[in-house]
């Protein structure tokens, strides 16, 4: 396997029908939906796809401070971040076939729960 794992499963196009298909599921969820009731759903898309892209070896969009605080105020637990992630992992599965890249693509975005949960004493 040669190039990135944004190249492998198809550029940017290809993780943008991910993570849309990816937050209509989040959407459906009962647990998570609260979580975006007043979100402009469009831009956190695009943001979320550009992350997605960079973090899978695409352009650079965020760094790992900017995660923490762009999801600071949001309050986000653990129960919450492990919902979101099952359904991101399902999602990603779904999209990329080679089982490797799906995992190291889950992998990277577990290792990054640290910086969108809340630590709330």
């Amino acid at each position: 396997m040669s190039g990135s794992l944004f190249d492998r499963v198809g550029g940017y196009a290809a993780v943008s029908r991910l993570v849309i298909d990816f937050y209509d599921r989040v959407l459906e969820s009962e647990r998570l939906a609260p979580y975006f009731a007043t979100v402009d759903m469009r831009r956190l898309v695009e943001h979320q796809a550009k992350f997605i892209s960079a973090v899978m070896g695409g352009p650079r969009s965020y760094t790992d401070q900017e995660l923490h605080e762009i999801h600071a105020h949001l309050r986000i637990d653990d129960e919450a971040f492990d919902a979101l992630a099952a359904i991101f992992a399902e999602t990603v599965t779904d999209y990329v076939d080679d089982l490797a890249d799906a995992s190291a693509i889950i992998r990277i975005v577990q290792d990054r729960k640290a910086h969108v949960v809340s630590q709330v004493p």
